[in-house]
């Protein structure tokens, strides 16, 4: 991998990674671009003791432009984008309408690649390993700011969730606090490290997941399963078999098997609701909107948490879908919305055996 660092117009920070070390990447942004300006801080509730990130300047943020204006794709001839070259492999920049800047954080867009029709399930193995190397080392970088606690890399995918570029990207979020989920499960956790003399809550869920019929695959180094208490009709979480506390401790053996198992996931996620059984986001309707999110330890310190270190905790991808059947969306309602209390239509171990069911190879 090679990775090039330049700036845009704005003054913004894009970094280009290659699969080819010989590549060259000089490419200036010609686009008479101001100088970036947010508005982004972070407002604490106090009965609830989250955190609201307040953006109002995202209102004036791109929305479902035509393909031929997308600003992911690469710069060709007179039609400028964010990104200057007229191609890449991987590219991550600074958001141009982030929902954290400065003090409260940071915002980066992860482009998967420079063909606008394709999709994370249709890259090629040596593709969807240079943007887990990507993340790995976004994640590196964005953990020595000090402002940033904790690194959130993930992707929307589809309409249904809200997505306003089609093109095929993910997003990385770096807060200046421990997020709500994250606090949970380092509460969870020390509450089972110490009722039960030490032992690790992430290692008993692993082994009693893999154990269960709700596995929906597995090799050498991971293994992806429908958890017991699934809050989604769809979801699936992905855990390397040796515990790692973030993307940086995965080992190599760990990092090559990588974009086998992820992609055959998303692969088996787009035929759920399609006979066909087509990967490419093409079929428009037919894909299958999902998030998927990687789970990182803080960087910051865990003293909230009593016992608890980061190696205690378990890196691991979530990948969800909100679509129930086909035609239909899982709605977070009065229970979701209101109470936080999920009601899921579709027992886990049902959609585990529907997941395994259409596997691809």
């Amino acid at each position: 991998m090679k990775k090039t660092s330049t700036r845009l117009a704005d003054g913004r920070e894009l970094i280009y990674y290659d699969l080819r070390d010989d590549t060259v990447r000089d490419a200036v942004d010609r686009r008479p671009l101001d100088r970036t300006v947010t508005t982004s801080e972070i407002r604490r509730d106090p009965l609830l003791g989250d955190a609201v990130a307040v953006a109002s300047h995202r209102q004036g943020r791109t929305y479902h432009p035509p393909a031929d204006e997308c600003p992911l794709c690469p710069t060709r001839g007179d039609r400028l984008s964010e990104i200057p070259d007229s191609s890449y492999d991987v590219v991550v920049f600074e958001n141009r309408f982030p929902s954290l800047a400065g003090d409260s954080g940071r915002c980066e867009v992860v482009c998967f690649t420079s063909d606008h029709d394709a999709s994370f399930a249709s890259l090629t193995e040596e593709q969807a390993r240079l943007v887990l190397d990507a993340w790995t080392d976004r994640t590196s970088e964005l953990s020595h700011l000090p402002s940033v606690e904790q690194v959130f890399c993930f992707e929307n995918r589809g309409a249904e969730i809200g997505v306003t570029l089609g093109h095929p990207h993910g997003q990385i979020y770096a807060y200046p606090f421990t997020t709500p989920r994250t606090a949970l499960m380092l509460r969870s956790l020390a509450a089972h490290k110490e009722s039960t003399g030490g032992q690790n809550l992430f290692d008993a869920v692993l082994e009693r997941e893999s154990a269960a019929e709700r596995v929906v695959l597995e090799s050498e180094h991971w293994v992806a399963f429908v958890p017991y208490a699934a809050h989604w009709p769809y979801e699936v979480h992905l855990y390397p078999r040796r515990r790692v506390p973030d993307l940086l401790a995965l080992d190599e053996a760990a990092r090559t098997e990588f974009p086998q198992v992820y992609l055959e996931l998303l692969r088996r996620f787009d035929r759920l609701f399609d006979s066909g059984g087509s990967a490419s986001a093409q079929e428009g309707e037919d894909v299958t909107p999902y998030i998927a999110a990687w789970h990182q330890a803080p960087f910051g310190a865990l003293a909230d948490f009593d016992g608890v270190t980061r190696d205690d905790f378990a890196l691991h991808l979530e990948l969800f879908t909100i679509r129930r059947t086909s035609g239909k969306l899982k709605f977070l309602a009065g229970s979701e919305s209101g109470m936080s209390v999920f009601i899921n239509d579709v027992p886990p171990e049902r959609a585990a055996g529907r997941l395994r069911e259409v596997a691809t190879s």
